[in-house]
């Protein structure tokens, strides 16, 4: 029987680039994205000509409400949870020094990429943990997209960097509290990835990048991070629970 993930935020950017290398590696994926079914099908007809078993979860990660729903047509469809990857996510609508930033940039962005990562961990922490119960033979992990943000500060868009530092505290907790019941967690932490996201600051980071700004004089893509999450998913890593993957070319290295 084949291993289900759970990719939010899957349908393009990075997400799609680790759904694409989670298919590759013979999961079945169960796709979150906020857009209609019908905006995401050429993406979603992509997984299934690699051999996954698509289905499309539409909601947003920051409703309770969609968050349950969304496990309950997991559950219904497949019957199984064997991956998690928190990925989706959303940058402030409008950057701001952090001496101006609103309070509702700071909840927006909060509630999507911190509160509805960490509670729908908690509600897929609490699935698996049954599914190992009844199954001795259960294999599950979870897998935080997280950010360089959570290390390196843009005093512009402060809410997203607390967002991603909270994250990788989140990824630390899971990982003492599931110990016991031998699902990993773990982060991944990219760092200026080649998406839609950032596609209005392209002229900078081509400029910082040819002056040294990462050791790999590249940016990231997609398919860097998804080559990562399946190395995870697939358990090459099994004693490595809590440990932060960085994906980011040697921009964080401390260089004189």
């Amino acid at each position: 029987m084949k291993r289900v993930a759970f990719v939010t935020g899957g349908s393009r950017g990075i997400g799609y680039g680790i759904a694409e290398h989670l298919a590759k590696a013979g999961f079945d994926l169960a796709i979150n994205g906020v857009r209609p079914e019908e905006a995401v099908g050429e993406a979603l007809a992509g997984l299934q000509e690699l051999g996954a078993e698509v289905m499309y979860c539409q909601g947003d990660i920051a409703s309770k409400e969609d968050r349950v729903r969304m496990l309950e047509q997991i559950k219904a469809r497949f019957g199984r949870l064997n991956v998690l990857v928190n990925n989706a996510g959303v940058a402030p609508k409008e950057r701001r020094d952090i001496l101006e930033a609103t309070e509702e940039s700071f909840e927006y962005v909060m509630s999507t990429n911190l509160q509805g990562a960490y509670f729908l961990t908690q509600a897929v922490a609490n699935w698996m943990i049954a599914q190992k119960a009844d199954q001795a033979d259960f294999t599950g992990c979870i897998l935080t997209i997280s950010s360089i943000s959570s290390t390196v500060i843009s005093v512009n868009r402060g809410e997203y960097c607390i967002a991603k530092a909270g994250l990788s505290m989140a990824t630390q907790l899971f990982a003492a509290r599931l110990g016991e019941f031998d699902i990993p967690v773990f982060e991944v932490r990219p760092g200026i990835i080649r998406t839609d996201m950032t596609a209005g600051v392209v002229g900078k980071y081509d400029k910082l990048i040819d002056e040294g700004l990462t050791v790999q004089k590249r940016w990231g893509f997609p398919d860097d991070v998804g080559r990562a999450v399946a190395a995870l998913a697939r358990g090459d890593f099994p004693y490595s629970t809590g440990q932060v993957i960085m994906v980011d070319g040697g921009l964080t290295l401390p260089r004189l």
